[in-house]
């Protein structure tokens, strides 16, 4: 098993190249204003098997195919990380994706939520792991700890099309496998909440290469070695996914937007609800005909506006055809150490010549991993693995 041939020498390199968050947000709404999050406010299924779905954007130097087993998401060279984004959020919900892992030793497939805030819920397989997948979270990409990453049994999931859930509410993430929960983070087990996911969040879908030539030795070795591309090419297929938007337990919502001063928490996001008939342009636009719900009572937002506000910094680094060696999006992004036993974390991988970036797998003090998150609309911009680790929003 992966999680148990990793040195201890592997995971303080891994500690050592890993020093932030390995996400990255175009817009902290606790740091500044932000556009308001357009959100999803109902529940939808989206079936690749008939092709692609406008629910989602293909990143920048993505390119995909579908057929009878779903979207088909290829790697051919080291560079490359297929990826998509939603283009509207969630607040709470459950998802469930039906997805075949893409095979191949350093190929990472990932299955991510994440948050304007870096927080983060993932699901990620390694391409040479025949036997586990990996879970993971982060809240406001926090990685001081390495005590969030679990691995799950599951047989071949590079072969076997399963079924992946994330059931999340305020007060608890769920994973399941086929509908068998495998895993449960309660909200007070995450730093008294302060590190619980609870902000708005994005859908990625996404491969991308841990085992790169320029890769950091401990994101290579969490990945379970080199990249061998006379094998590619290697393909991930994801079928569909149904998606709730449980929208804070408020109906009709079509934009979330966070208080001034928000610290991060749930209570700071407002729920802009309009008519569920018209479209998000009229429905955000007409203060007639939409109605700010704030989930916080007016003591809570006194709190949150006297509060500290967590600061942490994200870097991003360039990266290009002719650039020198950039860490992998996802690698690049993430060498962390990952526990074995059985949810979620960042993601970010660095490409050359395709956008990317992947979710960091983070574990405790014996198994350094690394994940990828993809970025929104993933731009050429790479995130550097020398840098603090960047996470896509």
């Amino acid at each position: 098993m992966f999680s148990k041939l990793l040195s201890t020498a592997a995971v303080v390199l891994a500690a050592t190249q890993l020093v932030s968050a390995q996400t990255y947000t175009d817009c902290d709404p606790t740091k500044k204003t932000c556009p308001d999050d357009p959100a999803l406010g109902t529940t939808v299924t989206v079936d690749f098997t008939k092709g692609a779905n406008s629910l989602f954007k293909v990143a920048d130097g993505t390119t995909l195919t579908y057929g009878s087993k779903g979207a088909v998401f290829t790697i051919n060279k080291e560079t490359e990380a297929p990826t998509i984004t939603s283009n509207k959020y969630i607040f709470f919900g459950k998802i469930d994706v039906e997805v075949q892992a893409a095979p191949g030793t350093g190929v990472v497939t990932s299955f991510v939520l994440q948050s304007d805030d870096l927080d983060e819920i993932d699901w990620e397989w390694l391409g040479g792991d025949t036997t586990q997948v990996q879970t993971n979270y982060f809240g406001k990409g926090d990685t001081t700890t390495y005590d969030r990453g679990a691995y799950h049994d599951v047989a071949n999931p590079q072969e076997n099309t399963y079924k992946y859930s994330i059931d999340w509410t305020k007060d608890y993430v769920r994973w399941y496998i086929n509908d068998a929960q495998v895993r449960e983070l309660k909200y007070a087990d995450a730093q008294s909440g302060t590190r619980f996911p609870q902000t708005p969040m994005q859908i990625k879908l996404g491969t991308w290469v841990a085992g790169r030539s320029d890769a950091p030795e401990g994101t290579v070795q969490w990945a379970g070695g080199k990249t061998d591309f006379s094998q590619a090419p290697f393909i991930a297929y994801y079928k569909s996914l149904t998606i709730q938007d449980y929208s804070n337990g408020v109906a009709n919502a079509v934009k979330y937007s966070w208080a001034n001063g928000s610290d991060g928490s749930y209570q700071s996001i407002n729920v802009i609800t309009g008519d569920a008939s018209s479209d998000d342009e009229t429905s955000s636009s007409s203060s007639a005909s939409s109605t700010a719900k704030s989930t916080k009572t007016s003591s809570e937002i006194t709190s949150i506006k006297t509060s500290a506000k967590n600061t942490l910094t994200t870097v991003t680094a360039s990266a290009s055809a002719s650039a020198s060696a950039t860490a992998s999006a996802s690698a690049s992004a993430s060498a962390s150490a990952s526990e074995s036993a059985s949810s979620s974390g960042s993601e970010t991988s660095a490409v050359a010549d395709s956008s990317s970036s992947a979710s960091a797998t983070a574990p405790p003090a014996s198994i350094p991993t690394t994940g990828g998150a993809m970025k929104a609309g993933f731009s050429t911009a790479a995130i550097g693995a020398c840098l603090m680790a960047a996470f896509m929003l």
